[in-house]
């Protein structure tokens, strides 16, 4: 299972029985890497929305942006290294400045761009033509949309999230996401509360056959992600009394056949500032990557290097590997 003893694990104080141990007890000794075939950029917090999920603690305020000097670097870097498979996040990544020249330059050296996106920054003033602009370039779209229930999807991210979320679905079906080939539309759900995603297939046939119905709209394929307990889902486990009960579900929900797809296993996280983390999990918690638990920059280490590296891992993880597991592509099972 590309497993090592050298695994360094984190401990946080308010997490419930060590990963790494469980992962002993199991005859696992650790997590090392495989070959990298992804590189994930978080360009910052800065989000149109303010979920109460949201594990970056992303929002309006929030002043963490990429500025162009560290695109340019993390750019040159994955040219050097030949990386052909780029995922952009945020926050809301279209927010940050210099976004449509980091998605050009991406493009332009032929590498395939993933931008996640919250479908509602398609409806707001001043990003009047960002579907179209994502369209002409062929930019695969993951999108979130968290239920096909009007008083689900409102009630994690806001009062009318719901219907301009619907808006921006049929604004992008319009231009063929969805339904060309060349043009990909997925949807993520996330769970609304202190439970673990349903079966991905089952619920991704609910997806379509609801929103085909009701909204005449069509997608590719639904990622069901497990809401890991960091930030601010933590504090609404707190704050509704479920903190211990959920940590409990994820532990006794381990699944070993989830460890040789965890993202954390092909994937790198790199932040606002250039800094590299084993996933975005362990960016939001400030978790260096690497066997010296050092902050290192992208432009800094050699992608040859990473191959069989320790992995970092502390009890948040048991949510990648609860259930089916879970990743950015969703169920790992």
């Amino acid at each position: 299972m590309a497993l090592t003893n050298a695994s360094q694990t984190v401990q946080i104080s308010s997490f419930g029985p060590s990963f790494s141990s469980h992962l002993g007890s199991l005859g696992l000794t650790g997590l090392t890497r495989a070959q990298l075939s992804t590189v994930q950029i978080n360009l910052g917090k800065l989000c149109n929305q303010a979920c109460e999920h949201c594990h970056v603690d992303a929002g309006p305020k929030r002043t963490e942006i990429m500025q162009l000097e560290t695109m340019q670097l993390i750019v040159e870097w994955c040219k050097k290294h030949n990386i052909r498979d780029i995922d952009i996040t945020g926050g809301a990544p279209e927010m940050t400045p210099d976004f449509r020249w980091l998605v050009d330059s991406l493009v332009d050296l032929n590498m395939s761009v993933t931008s996640r996106c919250n479908l509602t920054i398609l409806m707001e003033r001043g990003y009047e033509d960002l579907a179209e602009w994502y369209a002409q370039r062929k930019i695969k779209l993951v999108c979130s949309m968290p239920c096909y229930s009007e008083s689900n999807v409102d009630g994690q991210r806001g009062k009318g999230v719901f219907h301009k979320s619907i808006a921006a679905l049929q604004q992008l079906n319009s231009l063929g996401y969805g339904s060309d080939e060349t043009l990909r539309l997925d949807l993520v759900y996330n769970p609304a509360g202190a439970f673990l995603p349903p079966d991905q297939v089952k619920l991704e046939a609910d997806y379509k056959r609801e929103f085909k119905a009701q909204h005449d709209i069509e997608f590719n394929q639904l990622f069901a992600l497990c809401n890991l307990p960091i930030n601010r889902f933590a504090r609404f486990l707190h704050n509704n009394g479920e903190y211990d009960n959920y940590l409990a579900l994820l532990t006794e929900s381990f699944n070993p056949d989830t460890i040789n797809s965890l993202m954390c296993r092909h994937l790198i996280s790199v932040d606002w500032r250039g800094f590299v983390y084993d996933c975005d999990f362990n960016q939001m918690l400030n978790l260096p990557m690497g066997a010296e638990q050092q902050h290192t920059q992208l432009w800094n280490i050699d992608a040859a290097d990473l191959f069989g590296a320790p992995i970092t891992v502390a009890n948040h993880c048991y949510g990648c590997t609860a259930g089916s597991g879970s990743s950015c592509s969703g169920s790992l099972i």
